[in-house]
Formats: C-alpha cells, structure tokens, sequence
C-alpha cells in the first residue's frame, strides 16, 4: 500500500510539474551568434535570414515564416530560440516588444539592390542612372533619413513639379511586412523602398505601380512578367543573380539576431 501511496505522489508531482512548465517560456539561451550551433531558428520564408541560418548555422533546426513578424511571435512564445533578420526591422520589432532584444554582433553585412528582369539590361540600366543620379543630389538619404534615425518623419519625399510619366506604368512588387523599408499605411504600400522607386520612377518617366505580394513570390513574379522590378529589402545573392539582374546597390544593411532578454 504504502508503495503505491508514494508511486502515487511522485506522478502527481510529476503531472504538477508538467503542468506548471507548460505554456511557460525557456530562458535566452543565445548570447552571441556562436550559440546559434544546434538552436531553432526563426526566419522569413525565402530571405538572406533563412539562406544564413540554413546553410551557415551547423545543426540548427530552421522554422520559416511568411512574415517577419510571426517569426517574432513565435520566438515570444518559445517555439523558436531566435530569429535572423535584417537590422531595421529587427529595430522596429524590438521597440515594440520590450522582452526582445538584438544581440550585439551582427551575422552579416549586406548589400541592398532593385531585382529586374534577367534579360531587360536596359531598364537595368536606366534605374543604375536614376540611382546615381539621386545619390549625388543627395535624395536617396534624405529618403532614407525620412525612415531611420533622428531625423524621421522630417523630409518626406515629394514628386518634382512638372514630372511627366510619358513611359507608361512600372510595377514595383514588395512584400510589405518589413518595416521601415515597407509596410502598409491605411491602403498604401510606404517606406524607403517605395519613396526610393518613387523618385526613380519620376527621373524616368515611368507611373509607377506597386504589388504587395509574399516575399517568395517576388522574383518569380518578375521572371513572369508580371512584374517589372523588385524593391523589398533585396540583398544582392549568387543564387537570386541565376534568375534576375540586379542594379547599383542603394543602401548597407546587417543580417542580426534577435532573442528574448535574459
């Protein structure tokens, strides 16, 4: 009898502390990207995140996400030990979730470009003038300081007067869930993407049209024709240059790690 008393009281402490754990959330255990070795990962379906944390990150278990923000959800809910993102929208995610934080080596540098038809060189060419254009005159980083930093919200970008769209439309497609390069405000796709082709597009003449699509989606809707170019945050890759062009580089981004606070 007193056997199964004292069975009895060990599986009731057991069920007690099964159930106490459960639902509860695991400590940090990433405090530099060398503890990413055989963690869960959470990255956004088809990015430079998910390309690093596959390929660069031995033994780690990859969890993707259509969007950045679930990968964020579930890394507060334990289901993921981290998540590799790029560094404004990790800032952006983390200023809102006050249990987060961003670890303070970067796992990469990048390069940020717009994707363009492989065979269409011309319009490659023409966004790599446009470009080069509002880099001297100092456009592109008001753009960009529009969007990050102290100065934020102080120099919008407005159209020219006067500016002519005598070259048709020009369909941008981007995945607006990657603040503050994009994101939907009320109806309308904003962030430094769109104001960036929006300034383009007014140097060439082109109306331009933005699609909001999953980020998977974007070059084979430029392969297809169904889009003209692509502007999501695009980092410059081997494999993404097999299956489109990409113009000049607009700006530098790092590829971070965000965890749960210790």
């Amino acid at each position: 009898m007193m056997k199964k008393i004292i069975s009895a009281v060990i599986a009731g402490l057991l069920s007690a502390s099964m159930l106490a754990s459960c639902g509860s959330v695991p400590e940090n255990a990433v405090h530099s990207v060398d503890d990413l070795e055989g963690k869960t990962i959470g990255v956004q379906l088809g990015t430079t995140g998910d390309i690093y944390a596959t390929s660069d990150v031995k033994d780690a278990q990859v969890e993707r996400f259509n969007k950045g923000a679930d990968a964020v959800q579930a890394l507060k809910q334990g289901k993921v030990d981290a998540v590799m993102i790029d560094n404004e929208p990790a800032k952006v995610f983390v200023s809102k979730n006050d249990d987060l934080k961003i670890l303070d080596d970067a796992f990469a540098v990048e390069e940020y470009a717009i994707a363009v038809k492989k065979d269409n060189d011309e319009l490659t060419e023409e966004i790599n003038g446009a470009l080069k254009t509002l880099k001297e005159n100092g456009t592109l980083d008001k753009i960009i300081s529009n969007w990050i930093g102290e100065d934020a919200g102080k120099t919008p970008y407005e159209t020219p007067e006067g500016t002519t769209y005598d070259k048709g439309k020009l369909v941008m497609a981007t995945n607006a869930e990657f603040p503050p390069y994009e994101s939907v405000e009320g109806d309308k796709v904003v962030g430094i993407d769109a104001d960036m082709m929006q300034a383009v597009c007014d140097i060439l003449g082109y109306e331009l049209s933005i699609e909001n699509m999953e980020f998977d989606s974007i070059i084979p809707a430029i392969e297809s024709g169904k889009a003209d170019v692509g502007a999501a945050g695009l980092t410059v890759t081997e494999d993404r240059l097999k299956n489109v062009n990409f113009s000049d580089s607009y700006t530098t981004a790092t590829q971070v790690v965000i965890v749960r606070k210790d």
